[in-house]
Parts: structure tokens; sequence; C-alpha cells
């Protein structure tokens, strides 16, 4: 099982973006999201669940918001 962790996509740069993770800026890879526009681009302000520096999946953002409240619930 792998933690990810929601955050918000600020600004992008070919398969880097800069992504807001609990108001702390990080590097994170693209490469692994699926199609995300109707281009296939990642677009900003969309939500991603992130791991290990990587955007693992994309997810709207009641889901990135109750995930947060779930991962903060058992710190």
């Amino acid at each position: 099982m792998c933690i990810g962790v929601p955050g918000q996509i600020r600004a992008i740069d070919g398969n880097q973006a800069k992504v807001d993770v609990c108001g702390i800026q990080r590097d994170v890879d693209l490469t692994l999201v699926g199609s995300c526009d109707e281009n296939g681009q990642p677009r900003l302000g969309q939500w991603v669940l992130v791991h290990v520096g990587f955007a693992m999946s994309v997810i709207n953002e009641a889901e990135a918001r109750d995930t947060a409240r779930r991962a903060t619930e058992h710190v």
C-alpha cells in the first residue's frame, strides 16, 4: 500500500509541475498521469494524488479534501 497526498497544480513546465501540497510547493513529475483534459495534458488548478514525487492520479477537489481529512485523523 502506498500513501498518496493530495496537491493542486500551480505551474507546469513540460512533464514537471509545482504542486501545492498542504501549503508547501513541491516539484512533481506528471509523466504517470493519464489524460487530464481534452488534449491529454494536465492543467493548472487540477488536483492530483502525489506519491514520492510523482502524480499518480487525477482527483477532484472533494476527493482531495476527504483524503487530506482522513490522513490527519491518523496522525
